[in-house]
């Protein structure tokens, strides 16, 4: 294996070190003519979206190395070049989080196979990037220049190396890597699974190493303890652990149940990270059609940045996945997650309705005169009153042959319990508490679920659907339900209240599957407000 030539055979550059010479040479770089060629070329495409990033040539993976630097954010994924289609990190630069701009790729394999994920560190004078590099091991490379577009591998080989596979029992294993530094080391954890004894069932588990210089790195332990919310078959890759508010998140992603985090407590003596919740990105798996991996980052004021990568639903010629929008994550009461929209994405508004005060009789749809399209942002809020069920439909075709529903059903959630103690607030960040109590408490209330259904999305014979996102909140004595809904093509994400996001990838068939209807189950419902924009093309 040390013997392969894994190079690249896709063109790569080396740029100067001032901001400014580096902007005179990306003006004329092959590359970057290149990929604007291959965006132009796939911009008619019905379900490229125009407002979510996408890669610009070629399919497209996990997001990697989400970080901020001298002023600008950095996303990087990975990437396939059309004439070496293994996996690189593809590259993308913004100064809002929202408008784009694409840059060459930043790490090219060898000598591993492919650039497989993983997280940055940024320090005063450097960014480090530690990976996966298939075949060899996890790997660390430097950048100091302004644009991050000169990238070194330290030791020219994998700092922690791929264990013989020769059957015997392993104490971790070496996959997707994330880092972080603390009382003058690094820290790393290694992403996958732990074997419990003696059942031998597999959990999702990341392991931890350290190091004094990024070369030389010791085996720990594994990090979590108390994770009571991941499930029996789940594993650890991409984890991005970071502070937030007064505890730390693990953000990762499992291949058998998608994009989930774990909430709590870091032990700096122990290091140990001590989890008291958890909960999840997506709700099912992650294929078709679904949220995928995170790669995440701090905000810099207590919160964390984190964007996904999602699967597609149908085959479309040229590419296949997209990143959701960025979401900003923050902790309420040092326990409940909070979700909204990251970056400026008001600035992309334009052509603005509003619609006021509106009565939704029972079991009438309702559908919105002259408010609609496929590439929008809808700001709704709704007093359900007494009905059961109130639902929004976009996408919606004239005759509704097609039409993507969004369903609040009020009070139809878990139970609140008065367990005095922080149980009832953690319901309302997660739909898979597990209560350490095994005695009844009386209830006190119950939780909302909110469900995107994509079920009748599509007429198209194989654009496939998946089993609707559903998750739960919790709502305030007479607090509205707010959806805030953004619909760019062939993806809906839609952040209800702050505290929960569900989002999903659909295919209208139909050229007039655009409208926006409601209704209410059983009893009246009011349609307390709704702002709808149309959203500007990020590319252009």
């Amino acid at each position: 294996m040390d013997n392969l030539d894994f190079t690249s055979l896709t063109p790569q550059y080396k740029f100067a070190d001032t901001l400014e010479e580096q902007k005179v040479q990306l003006n004329d770089n092959p590359l970057l003519q290149r990929m604007l060629k291959a965006r132009l070329d796939m911009s008619t495409d019905p379900y490229r979206p125009i407002f979510h990033y996408v890669n610009p040539e070629n399919t497209l993976n996990d997001p990697n190395g989400l970080c901020y630097w001298q002023g600008r954010w950095h996303l990087f994924y990975q990437a396939y070049p059309p004439e070496d289609p293994r996996q690189h990190w593809g590259h993308a630069v913004s100064e809002d989080l929202i408008h784009w701009k694409d840059l060459p790729y930043a790490i090219y394999p060898n000598p591993e196979g492919r650039c497989f994920s993983g997280s940055t560190l940024v320090e005063e004078d450097r960014v480090i990037a530690m990976y996966h590099g298939t075949e060899v091991g996890n790997i660390v490379a430097v950048s100091t220049d302004p644009l991050l577009l000169n990238w070194e591998k330290l030791t020219g080989k994998a700092v922690i190396p791929v264990l013989e596979q020769d059957g015997s029992p392993q104490e971790y294993t070496v996959f997707d890597p994330c880092i972080w530094s603390k009382g003058g080391k690094y820290y790393s954890l290694s992403g996958g699974t732990l074997q419990t004894k003696p059942e031998g069932i597999r959990r999702a588990a990341d392991f931890l190493f350290s190091s004094n210089d990024l070369i030389h790195w010791e085996f720990l332990h594994p990090f979590t303890e108390g994770d009571m919310f991941t499930l029996v078959g789940d594993d650890g890759a991409c984890p991005y652990f970071w502070p937030i508010g007064d505890k730390h998140i693990l953000l990762f992603y499992s291949h058998m149940s998608g994009g989930q985090y774990l909430l709590g407590d870091y032990d700096l003596e122990r290091d140990k990270f001590s989890v008291f919740s958890g909960g999840l990105f997506n709700f099912g798996a992650s294929t078709p059609s679904g949220v995928h991996a995170p790669s995440a980052t701090p905000d810099g004021l207590g919160g964390v940045v984190t964007i996904f990568n999602m699967n597609p639903g149908m085959d479309t010629k040229g590419w296949n996945q997209i990143m959701t929008l960025p979401r900003l994550l923050t902790l309420e009461n040092d326990s409940v997650l909070k979700i909204k929209p990251a970056g400026d994405i008001e600035s992309l508004r334009y052509g603005h309705k509003h619609l006021g005060d509106t009565l939704l009789p029972p079991n009438e749809e309702v559908v919105l005169d002259g408010i609609e399209g496929n590439t929008m942002e809808i700001i709704a809020e709704i007093d359900a009153k007494a009905s059961p069920m109130v639902e929004l439909n976009v996408l919606r075709s004239k005759n509704r042959e097609e039409y993507t529903r969004i369903a609040f059903f009020k009070d139809r959630g878990f139970k609140i319990t008065d367990w005095g103690d922080k149980a009832g607030a953690l319901l309302q960040s997660t739909n898979r508490v597990v209560s350490p109590y095994g005695t009844a408490r009386p209830a006190v209330g119950r939780a909302s679920v909110v469900s995107i259904d994509s079920s009748y999305s599509s007429i198209l014979p194989d654009a496939l659907s998946r089993a609707p996102e559903t998750t739960t909140i919790t709502l305030g004595h007479n607090e509205p339900l707010q959806l805030r809904i953004f619909i760019d093509r062939s993806v809906v994400e839609v952040f209800v209240n702050d505290k929960a996001c569900v989002a999903v990838r659909v295919y209208p068939g139909l050229a007039d599957s655009l409208g926006i209807s409601l209704r209410a189950q059983g009893s009246e419902a009011r349609l307390l407000s709704l702002d709808a924009w149309n959203m500007g093309n990020i590319y252009e």
